[in-house]
């Protein structure tokens, strides 16, 4: 199995084919070394940092301290020992909520949030969380189209949810999947 895995991997050359192994068959295409651990104390700042090179509008220190005290389910994804993803699920009464999901920026576009987001679901799971739910930018439309191919729904809608730049606000979508 591990060669056909190995072949997979190295044939796997344009975007279409990548798309379609990473539904079908996301093993034969993780790159190599990427991992994905709880979250631990000590990754916080190497969290925090990703968060501020990734948003206009990052989480503090401090909320992410808040997340991994109260018992979030909190990961890292890591490549060659460095943090390059994190995702923070809060589960509870038979449902689950994405808090914060995020890949560096020189790291995107690879499935690591794809990747990610599917352990989040199988936390999630694991949990006994009947549904998953979400907020997401419409503006985000990377982000949106990964929940919507992952099988989330629009479900709603949040006013002037987010900040946004110039004082102004911006809704939030809100997505859902049942498990």
């Amino acid at each position: 199995m591990a060669q056909i895995l190995e072949v997979l991997k190295r044939w796997i050359g344009s975007d279409a084919q990548r798309s379609f192994y990473e539904r079908y068959c996301p093993e034969a295409v993780r790159e190599n070394g990427f991992t994905i651990r709880p979250m631990r104390r000590k990754d916080l700042k190497a969290v925090a940092a990703i968060e501020q090179s990734a948003y206009a509008f990052p989480w503090s220190l401090d909320i992410f301290k808040s997340c991994l005290k109260v018992g979030y389910s909190c990961w890292v994804g890591e490549m060659a020992n460095e943090i390059i993803a994190y995702g923070i699920l809060s589960v509870g009464a038979g449902e689950a909520h994405v808090m914060n999901v995020c890949v560096a920026p020189q790291w995107q576009g690879r499935g690591y949030g794809r990747m990610m987001m599917r352990h989040l679901m199988q936390a999630a799971r694991e949990h006994r969380a009947e549904m998953i739910l979400l907020e997401v930018r419409p503006s985000n439309k990377s982000a949106l189209h990964l929940y919507l191919q992952l099988g989330f729904n629009e479900i709603g809608r949040r006013k002037d949810y987010y900040p946004a730049a110039g004082g102004q606000r911006e809704d939030a979508l809100v997505l859902a999947r049942i498990l």
